[in-house]
């Protein structure tokens, strides 16, 4: 994971900031707390080998700024923040790679 970040260049918080993972998770897995679960897994993997997909996926036109810039990522994950407002939609909501809710 932390080699992951590093060869994009960006911080814990960068990172999770692009790409959607809580900044917790990021933490933690990097400090041997916790293991990603499989879709993070998945989701790390495909970011390793092919981070432009996943950066163009997401948004293609925060693609060219996010990697190896100083400047803070343009690349956002809308996510849902209260959970109890949509227990009646539930094909409405999805799950991060990072468990968080996300809108789709």
């Amino acid at each position: 994971m932390k080699a992951i970040r590093n060869r994009l260049g960006m911080t814990q918080a960068r990172f999770s900031d692009t790409f959607g993972f809580s900044l917790d998770a990021i933490k933690h897995w990097e400090g041997g707390r916790r293991t990603p679960e499989a879709p993070a897994r998945i989701l790390l993997t495909v970011i390793d080998k092919n981070p432009a997909a996943v950066l163009t996926a997401l948004n293609p036109a925060a693609f060219a700024g996010a990697v190896g810039s100083s400047k803070p990522a343009t690349v956002h994950v809308s996510r849902h923040r209260n959970r109890h407002a949509s227990r009646g939609n539930a094909k409405r909501n999805a799950y991060s790679a990072g468990g968080k809710r996300i809108m789709k």
